[in-house]
């Protein structure tokens, strides 16, 4: 047959015309009962994998809740421990010397906060991957991919990272607290926040400084234990020494009896004795033990109270006037050389090499 005829044949046919809607095919009891055999022998199969699975979850919940309960029991016993041991320090007589009980209590109880938490965090953490573990779950990937991004992570946040450890060790070792004033090297001041990361500071003259723990290498705490006030008191040479040390030992019994100066001080203002002695001075050193960051408002007192006994009972201070009141004044031009005899009287040099004359006081 040729291919017109065939064409011809083709477009002779009449055309499919659109049926009514399809009716959905009910399924049949018989279907249903396959359906439901397979089903059953299905669960029959695995119904012993999905309990050993279920078993193993749950006794890995419960070794996971255990042990997070117990650990945190411990820590907690830890901190009770150390509470305890603060409030017996702070009853015996070093109590004083040492940070307050309650600061110390704050200080455990932050320090417990968290242990804790990463204690819970590392418990469950394992707990969830072993639990992903049980599901068959290939862990390989999800592994490899958190060490990755750790070690990244660990490269680009490397001073987070010893920050954040500085910061963990000052709280466990209680370095400072907050009121305290500190010296940390790179900013000294009073501590008004502690962080895990940054320290604030405010410094004398209001400013305040943030200070990252991990560029901390030193810290000098002027609020724990005691501080010193010491004084240096300067007098000529020919001054006595013991009507000097009456004098000083007058001062300070008197201060030590007298309020808030008794509170301030923690032990007697002492002379401590003569701390340099030159042609024409000697430094006599009085030293006292005072409350911490006190030190500066003792000192200022103490110069205070010293100067005006020093002044009653006629001692001269070093820097002061040194001359008599009755002295007569120095003539400047007493050490200027005279003129020659043959120079010329009139000229410049023998006018400026000759006296000044006084002026004579007017006749009444």
């Amino acid at each position: 047959m040729s291919l017109p005829a065939v064409l011809l044949a083709a477009g002779s046919s009449p055309s499919p015309t659109p049926s009514g809607s399809a009716t959905p095919a009910v399924p049949s009891l018989q279907d249903a009962q396959e359906s439901a055999t397979n089903a059953a022998s299905w669960v029959e199969q695995n119904w012993s994998t999905w309990l050993a699975i279920g078993l193993r979850v749950l006794l890995i919940l419960v070794i996971a809740g255990v042990l997070r309960a117990v650990v945190q029991r411990a820590i907690t016993k830890l901190i009770e421990r150390m509470t305890r041991t603060a409030e017996a320090v702070d009853g015996t007589s070093l109590g004083g010397l040492l940070v307050n009980n309650e600061r110390r209590r704050q200080r455990s109880q932050a320090i417990g906060s968290v242990l804790r938490s990463v204690a819970s965090f590392v418990i469950l953490g394992t707990a969830a991957l072993m639990v992903l573990g049980a599901f068959q779950i290939n862990l390989a990937p999800l592994l490899a991919s958190a060490g990755v991004a750790g070690v990244a992570i660990g490269f680009g946040a490397r001073n987070l990272v010893t920050d954040f450890l500085s910061g963990v060790f000052m709280i466990l070792e209680d370095q400072y607290g907050v009121g305290d004033s500190i010296d940390a090297g790179v900013a000294s001041g009073e501590v008004i926040e502690v962080g895990l990361r940054v320290t604030k500071l405010r410094g004398a003259s209001g400013e305040i400084w943030y200070v990252r723990n991990g560029e901390v290498k030193r810290i000098g705490n002027l609020s724990q234990g005691w501080a010193t006030a010491g004084v240096d008191v300067t007098v000529k040479a020919n001054e006595d020494l013991d009507r000097v040390k009456a004098t000083l030992d007058e001062v300070a019994e008197k201060m030590s009896a007298e309020e808030p100066w008794n509170e301030l001080l923690w032990s007697p203002i002492e002379v401590l004795g003569l701390d340099s002695v030159l042609l024409d001075s000697m430094v006599v050193r009085v030293s006292a033990k005072t409350m911490p960051g006190k030190s500066l408002t003792v000192e200022r007192e103490l110069r205070w109270r010293v100067k005006r006994a020093f002044d009653a009972a006629d001692i001269r201070i070093v820097g002061g006037a040194t001359a008599p009141l009755d002295e007569e004044p120095v003539d400047p031009t007493a050490a200027v050389a005279a003129p020659s005899v043959l120079s010329n009287p009139d000229s410049p040099q023998a006018a400026a090499a000759s006296p000044i004359a006084q002026p004579r006081p007017a006749a009444k």
